[in-house]
């Protein structure tokens, strides 16, 4: 993989989907779990997401459960509470796992490009990766790191 463009996803309807499709688009990807203690920074990620969707900003939402399984059994049940709850309409895309022999080759690549602090690995649920238009991933946030850090960041890439 050259650029996060080369990845193939399954989008929430469970259709395969090439990242190509956002190409020149500056991303916010970023693995949700809908029961997990930072759950509300789905609200401000949406709320980044309305702000920035006409500059050129996508978020793209990956739920995973390997944090102690945090997100609901079925598609539909993550896209009801996410919908409902905090009236996400950023993409959303199927379950994936983001460490391990099953891991996304897309995570694989952002984890590659962007380590984190004392390894590579993905440490819990809402680590966010920030990709410019040319499908560079050029920074990593933690979990906690709050969604006002990588507005503060986005000026440099809108």
């Amino acid at each position: 993989m050259q650029t996060v463009y080369d990845a193939i996803v399954q989008n929430a309807a469970g259709e395969t989907v090439s990242l190509s499709d956002y190409a020149g688009r500056v991303l916010v990807i970023v693995n949700t779990a809908s029961k997990c203690g930072l759950v509300k920074q789905l609200g401000e990620i949406q709320a980044l997401y309305d702000k920035y969707e006409k500059q050129g900003v996508t978020v793209l939402g990956f739920p995973c459960d390997q944090f102690n399984q945090q997100e609901f059994g079925s598609q539909e049940e993550t896209m009801q509470f996410c919908q409902l709850n905090y009236g996400v309409t950023f993409p959303m895309f199927q379950k994936i796992d983001v460490n391990g022999p099953d891991e996304h080759p897309l995570y694989t690549f952002l984890k590659k490009e962007q380590s984190g602090l004392l390894s590579s690995k993905i440490k819990w649920n809402y680590t966010k990766f920030l990709v410019d238009r040319k499908g560079q991933v050029v920074k990593r946030f933690s979990p906690i790191d709050s969604v006002q850090s990588i507005e503060k960041t986005l000026p440099v890439y809108v």
